[in-house]
């Protein structure tokens, strides 16, 4: 979508499907040329070698950056990491964004339902406290 936004994204993911397409190559080749500041690529199936990959665009060629989770990109103020959840009701490893102490940002659903507990928790404090919370 380059030619309608205009603009160069800073980080392009690429998540590894059962069949190779050159996540490791040709398409890290391609940002490179682009001049895409991050290269990350997630490989669910690895086992031996790491399945999370970050590389910072140096120079003209991709540098990985240390094996870590999460890894923290300065220019876009947060970390990429993965870890395992559940979201939308599916158990499995999740890649999450990190605030910088490394603290994973909630996902919306997650954000939604510490809302409604915090709700929950007032509506129960103003009852004790003699408060209808519905005639507020």
């Amino acid at each position: 979508m380059l030619w309608e936004e205009k603009k160069l994204p800073i980080l392009a993911l690429e998540v590894v499907s059962q069949n190779y397409r050159g996540e490791y190559s040709t398409k890290k080749a391609e940002y490179a040329k682009l001049g895409i500041l991050y290269y990350v690529v997630y490989n669910p199936f690895r086992r031996r070698k790491p399945r999370l990959e970050v590389y910072k665009l140096i120079n003209g060629s991709y540098t990985a950056l240390e094996d870590g989770s999460p890894v923290w990109l300065p220019e876009i103020g947060l970390g990429i990491g993965m870890e395992r959840g559940t979201y939308l009701g599916i158990p499995r490893e999740w890649l999450y964004w990190y605030d910088r102490q490394g603290q994973r940002l909630l996902t919306p659903q997650e954000q939604a339902q510490l809302a409604q507990k915090r709700a929950q928790l007032l509506a129960e404090r103003l009852r004790s406290l003699g408060i209808d919370p519905d005639l507020i």
